[in-house]
């Protein structure tokens, strides 16, 4: 016996082995049966689930197709930012940190590279374990494309706290360039 529950209701004495075996004969004759059975229910059901796999197939194709596009502008965007990419100075004393996918990283800047960053006019994308500082433009456009490569790009932010009237430390401005 295969069926756990069987066993333990023919050693109850509740079932015999006969009925047992009607059971699984009849179980085998209705799974048979709807295989095969001409009857209009069985044909829908097979033309419905034909017609679920041609729709799924054409959305995996259009995903497909809609991948390698991407692939191809992915591939734009590399060597784009690549043969844009302002060189870092190599006497650079400045580190400027940023967060990519809850990891800091850290650039080496000067002054002058420093305020174009915080002012809005460059962006930081790291691909593949480099980090490339371009054009702010550029860094927003793989900011859409690929989200998960722009590491550093600044915005305005258009809900920025409202400095109350009776703030005491309004006369106090917070430096956009915290080293942390």
């Amino acid at each position: 016996m295969a069926n756990p529950f069987q066993e333990q209701l023919l050693k109850a004495g509740l079932v015999s082995k006969q009925k047992v075996r009607d059971t699984k004969t009849q179980k085998r004759r209705d799974r048979k049966a709807k295989v095969d059975d001409g009857s209009v229910a069985l044909k829908q059901e097979i033309e419905s689930k034909r017609q679920a796999q041609i729709a799924k197939d054409k959305a995996l194709n259009e995903q497909r197709f809609a991948e390698a596009s991407e692939k191809g502008q992915v591939r734009g965007l590399i060597t784009e930012f690549t043969r844009t990419a302002i060189a870092q100075p190599k006497e650079a004393e400045i580190k400027f940190n940023y967060t990519l996918a809850n990891k800091i990283y850290s650039v080496y800047v000067d002054e002058k590279l420093q305020n174009q960053l915080l002012n809005g006019q460059l962006g930081i994308v790291r691909h593949e374990e480099k980090s490339y500082l371009v054009p702010h433009k550029l860094a927003e456009r793989v900011n859409l494309l690929v989200p998960q490569w722009c590491g550093y790009l600044w915005q305005q932010n258009e809900q920025a706290p409202q400095a109350e009237e009776d703030d005491p430390y309004a006369d106090y401005v917070i430096p956009d360039d915290l080293m942390w």
